[in-house]
């Protein structure tokens, strides 16, 4: 009975993570939410790898979506004409370009990992950044601008760099991955469409490294794996896949007709939410806010 319910806990969170880590809307902050009515009664040690490394489960929904523009190698036409003439240019250049805007925040977060766990993390410092990046969203949308980038093969190196260093915010919790790159990209002068794109291919290295990282101070602090948290590990892994193809579908078809107005509406609404929530457990319950 306790395994069913983890597994139930758990593909409620492969759900919140299939839609909030691509929606620029927060993952955190729905975590925050969701933590305070789904506990596993596993170790902090295990659930501060489990929010990271369920993750996984969203990157691998990219890399099936977009296997064609992300896969660097044409298909063997039988001719033996080198290793350099089976190469896609434009998709390794692609590449270079997602490696360039991932230094920032792979140098930062590394450094900062820890600091940011210890401090950051919490109830009020996630809800005043869905607030912020909400009010962000909304004035830049109300801005008049025309894109001077539309495709992903015309973004430059200088682009993807400011790009990566908006990743960087993204760091603290509550600010969105995709919601901080995203509008990175929008200031950049890309388009709503080519910025989400970007964000996504982002993702991939940026959120591998995480969960690597969370996975060796996970096993380095001597802990392991019962088979409940491997199977509720999988479990949200699984559902964060299957989910996050409907949600990365759903906003490139969103992007195309409408602005990001209504994600910065639903942010702001969130973090008040979340800090209500706050209040009540620390002025009214007197018991330390949960995160």
């Amino acid at each position: 009975m306790d395994l069913f319910l983890s597994i139930l806990k758990s593909v409620i969170y492969g759900v919140i993570e299939g839609i909030t880590e691509w929606l620029p809307i927060s993952s955190t902050g729905h975590m925050i939410l969701a933590e305070q009515v789904l506990k596993f009664g596993y170790t902090e040690d295990f659930m501060e790898m489990f929010r990271v490394v369920i993750q996984l489960g969203a990157i691998l929904a990219v890399v099936v979506l977009y296997f064609h523009k992300l896969w660097p190698f044409c298909k063997d036409n039988g001719r033996d004409t080198g290793f350099a003439a089976h190469l896609r240019w434009p998709v390794v250049r692609l590449w270079f370009k997602i490696i360039v805007a991932c230094v920032p925040a792979a140098v930062l977060g590394i450094l900062l990992d820890d600091w940011m766990d210890a401090h950051l993390y919490n109830s009020v410092v996630v809800a005043l950044m869905l607030i912020v990046y909400g009010v962000a969203f909304i004035l830049i949308e109300r801005r008049p601008r025309v894109p001077t980038t539309t495709k992903l093969s015309r973004i430059t190196y200088p682009q993807a760099f400011k790009v990566g260093c908006w990743q960087v915010l993204s760091l603290i919790p509550g600010t969105s991955r995709s919601g901080s790159t995203i509008l990175g990209g929008m200031l950049c002068g890309m388009s709503r469409p080519a910025a989400s794109q970007f964000t996504f291919f982002l993702a991939i290295p940026v959120m591998a490294g995480a969960s690597l990282l969370k996975l060796v101070k996970f096993f380095g602090k001597g802990n392991s794996f019962t088979l409940d948290q491997t199977v509720v590990l999988i479990v949200g892994c699984a559902v964060a896949f299957i989910v996050s193809i409907i949600a990365i579908r759903f906003l490139m078809d969103y992007v195309k007709r409408h602005t990001f107005t209504a994600f910065g509406v639903y942010r702001i609404a969130l973090g008040i939410v979340v800090l209500v929530i706050w209040g009540v457990q620390t002025f009214v319950l007197k018991a330390p806010a949960a995160v």
